[in-house]
Parts: structure tokens; C-alpha cells; sequence
């Protein structure tokens, strides 16, 4: 992503901010998404150059006057203006806005971590099913059939912030559900300023080992982070962490190597 287009969309965060955001106003801008993607003219006026401020104003309402909450509104008409280069660049960066609205909802109710939790978990199930994964990816296959799989596979299994965002990860903005995933994950990072530790290990964590995992991590890196913990059985004891192009090697393996590299 170029500083450019990071820019508008720090610019599109804080307005959505400015909006309280909510899973109601969630649920709308994903709509927004939704009628932006089936209707190409509609797409193309919003992303016209050509079309003064007023004019979008005048659109929106037009449009969305009586069916979506002014803070919607507000919303599509400031990302509209922002003026993305394509698109489909008007859609992600709605979208987006979308997922923040979700997670900031749970956030304010102290179920954003649970709602990470079970979005990674079931990120992870995909990943490693490849019938489910090509499932969900198979475009000759009505979306709302797709989406509906994914429910009928998280009921009574997760919250319905995590049921919600798993569903809308099936349209693959991010080229695949897996990517889809890992972003919206990383939104929920950012909303907490914590960056994503990859962590693998052999064994499941106790919830006290993760916290204490957390709290090392965090002050050897000098910064909050958010764990998320995937189980590999061919790990040889101890623990590999990721964080962004960082890693760390506590591994059984890992000494191995070096024991072997030093005596070589």
C-alpha cells in the first residue's frame, strides 16, 4: 500500500471515529458495500472526478436518504471525496470502515479479544480444510450460499461480531479468505495500537502462559502486542514468534541448528 492511500484512509478512520461507531453503523456501511458492488454506474458516479462535492451530497441522498443513519451517509460521502483511483477502491475503503465500526462495537462491550480469538481460529480452520477452502472460494457458487456455510459452521460456536466478519471474508477483497482474514485481524491490532505476534507452538497455551508469553514478548519488543497462537506438533519444544518481518527462535530445533552450524 503507497503513503498516499494510507493517508486517506487515516483520513476515512477518523471520520468513521467522529461517527460512535456501532455494530447498527457496521451493518449499514456494509450494505453500502454491498448495493456499491452489484450497481457499476452507481460505482462510477461516486468515483467521477468530474462530480462536485455538492453533487455527491446530493447523490447520497438521493440514494440512501431514509435508509441508512446519517452517520452512513457521512461516511460514504467523505470517502467518496477522498477520490480513491479505481473502483474498487471506493468499496475496500468502505468496507473497511465497515469491519472498524464491528470491531469497535465489541471493543466498547470488552469482547474485542474473543472476537479475535474465534476470527483467527476459524482463519485457521480454512486455511487447513482445503475442501472448506476451496469451497468458499468457488465463485460459481451463489456469495450468499458461501456466507451462509460459513454461519450454519460457526453456530452457537462464536459471537455474532465473529460470525459476521467470517461471512463477509468470503468475498475475498484481500484476493483470498485467508488474506481477507489476516486484515481485518490486523484492524482489530490497530485499534488497540498493538501490533500482531505470530506465535507457534507445539501445545495449546494456558490462558496464564499466553498472558505471561504477552507480557515478555512486549517488553523485550517495547511495545503491546496481540498473540495469535497456532499449534504445530513438528515444533521440537519452545516457541517461534513472528512479528512482522522479526523473528524469534526459542525452538528445540532451532538450538539444534545452531549447536550444529557452531560445530561444523
Amino acid at each position: 500500500m503507497n503513503a498516499t492511500t494510507q493517508a486517506r484512509l487515516n483520513e476515512l478512520d477518523g471520520v468513521l471515529d467522529a461517527q460512535q461507531p456501532t455494530a447498527d453503523l457496521a451493518g449499514e456501511l456494509f450494505a453500502i458495500v454491498d448495493v456499491i458492488e452489484r450497481q457499476p454506474a452507481l460505482r462510477r458516479a461516486l468515483t467521477d472526478p468530474s462530480t462536485a462535492e455538492r453533487g455527491l451530497s446530493a447523490l447520497v441522498e438521493a440514494l440512501f436518504g431514509g435508509k441508512v443513519s446519517k452517520a452512513a451517509q457521512t461516511v460514504l460521502i467523505e470517502a467518496a471525496k477522498l477520490r480513491w483511483g479505481s473502483t474498487g477502491g471506493l468499496a475496500d475503503a468502505i468496507e473497511r470502515q465497515a469491519v472498524r465500526a464491528l470491531l469497535s462495537a465489541a471493543q466498547e462491550t470488552g469482547r474485542l479479544d474473543e472476537v479475535e480469538d474465534e476470527l483467527f481460529r476459524f482463519g485457521r480452520v480454512v486455511a487447513g480444510d482445503p475442501a472448506l477452502r476451496s469451497a468458499l472460494a468457488d465463485r460459481t457458487t451463489d456469495l450468499a450460499a458461501r456466507r451462509q456455510l460459513v454461519a450454519e459452521l460457526l453456530a452457537g460456536k462464536a459471537r455474532p461480531e465473529t460470525v459476521e466478519l467470517a461471512q463477509r471474508a468470503v468475498a475475498a477483497r484481500r484476493r483470498t479468505y485467508d488474506l481477507t482474514v489476516a486484515d481485518y485481524l490486523k484492524i482489530a491490532a490497530a485499534l488497540r495500537a498493538r501490533q500482531i505476534a505470530h506465535v507457534v507452538v507445539a501445545r495449546p497455551l494456558t490462558a496464564e502462559q499466553t498472558d505471561r508469553l504477552r507480557a515478555a514478548l512486549s517488553k523485550q519488543l517495547g511495545r503491546d502486542l496481540t498473540l495469535q497462537v497456532t499449534i504445530d506438533p513438528n515444533v521440537l519444544g519452545g516457541v517461534r514468534v513472528s512479528v512482522g518481518d522479526e523473528v524469534i527462535e526459542g525452538t528445540v530445533s532451532k538450538r539444534l541448528t545452531d549447536a550444529e552450524r557452531q560445530i561444523s
